[in-house]
């Protein structure tokens, strides 16, 4: 859909690596609202080959589950409360744990699509279990847990 805009692309000053709009040397990971679960597709280039070539590197799988799963988290206590992405207060999360199964070896040719459902909301943060696709097959699953940080976190004060 056109008017679909991604969480991404609604959240303001995010410079991340994998999934910051506003880094345009990263990876720019783009999730949305797929019914009651999200959704990602993310293309592989190159230079982000493991060792052999023609698979995708373990560490930008990673990083993309992870990201999948905290900008899950954030769209999610945005829904809760009932206002949009990027509206004031802003919602952010960080990662506190992540548990990844690497099932078989992602091609780097084939579109990855990055699908997340909410595992548990509670004390201790937001869980969103994740799995990675390519070509037709699981390549890879996550459970990842954020916890909401304070602004002065992300806005550069020490922990």
């Amino acid at each position: 859909m056109a008017d679909v805009v991604a969480f991404q692309d609604a959240m303001r000053d995010n410079f991340c690596w994998g999934c910051g709009a506003d880094n345009h040397d990263g990876l720019q990971l783009k999730s949305e609202w797929d019914g009651e679960g999200t959704i990602a597709r993310w293309r592989p280039s190159p230079q982000h080959a493991a060792g052999p070539r023609h698979f995708l590197n373990g560490g930008v799988i990673a990083t993309l589950l992870d990201c999948h799963g905290v900008c899950t988290a954030i769209a999610a206590a945005h829904r809760a409360e009932g206002r949009p992405i990027g509206s004031d207060p802003e919602i952010w999360h960080a990662t506190t744990s992540m548990d990844i199964r690497y099932l078989r070896p992602t091609p780097i040719d084939a579109l990855v699509v990055v699908r997340g459902t909410i595992g548990a909301v509670g004390e201790h943060g937001t869980t969103v279990e994740c799995v990675l696709e390519a070509a037709g097959k699981e390549r890879a699953r996550a459970s990842v847990t954020s916890v909401r940080v304070p602004d002065s976190w992300r806005h550069g004060s020490p922990a």
